[in-house]
């Protein structure tokens, strides 16, 4: 795994948070544009080389591999580049996961045309997504905790639009910490799922 401290203040992560976001916005808005869009082929060459020389420009200095996860001097993780919460990968919904002092842990997000599977549906494994980051990030809501397995039962289909998950400690078992949570739109819950989270092995194990 790839985990960097970078040393930098507060002042200058907000400032990288206000360079960055609003493009990866743009680039995720250009997704469901192109996903959607019904205009003529003259149209949409003329945009193909727009993005194409735009994509060029970034391309002229960039890392090797993938984001990874940084954090800065004072512990704040940098998870950006990550499938659920990068804020600067267009991919990620993105996910903006609360909680509250019973254990409770949720997070509402809108899943739009990016993430169909069947007609009007969500794909189940955009559901699968997402339920993982959230029980993950409840399962490490103490200590860090990593996926061992994560069983899902797929109630309903899951509608593209507003959605609500939660997720909370079931119980703990050592290193094994079992987390329990639901997937919901306006109607009720669409997916269940329970996860086991395995913490890393202490040095004497």
């Amino acid at each position: 795994m790839k985990f960097t401290r970078e040393d930098i203040d507060t002042q200058e992560l907000d400032r990288r948070r206000a360079l960055y976001g609003p493009l990866t916005a743009a680039v995720r808005d250009l997704v469901d544009a192109t996903i959607r869009t019904e205009v003529d082929e003259a149209v949409i060459r003329e945009v193909q080389a727009t993005v194409v020389a735009a994509t060029a420009k970034l391309r002229a200095e960039q890392i090797d591999g993938g984001f990874g996860m940084r954090f800065t001097a004072d512990g704040e993780s940098i998870a950006w580049g990550n499938a659920g919460i990068g804020l600067r990968n267009a991919i990620a919904p993105p996910l903006v996961i609360v909680s509250d002092d019973a254990g409770l842990h949720w997070t509402e997000v809108t899943l739009g045309a990016a993430y169909e599977g069947p007609p009007g549906l969500v794909h189940g494994g955009i559901c699968a997504l997402v339920m993982d980051h959230l029980l993950g990030t409840t399962a490490s809501s103490i200590e860090p905790r990593f996926t061992g397995t994560l069983t899902l039962r797929y109630r309903r289909g899951t509608p593209l639009g507003p959605l609500r998950a939660e997720a909370r400690i079931d119980r703990n078992e050592g290193r094994k910490t079992v987390v329990v949570g639901t997937l919901s739109d306006a109607d009720g819950v669409t997916v269940e799922a329970e996860g086991i989270f395995i913490g890393p092995p202490t040095p004497t194990e």
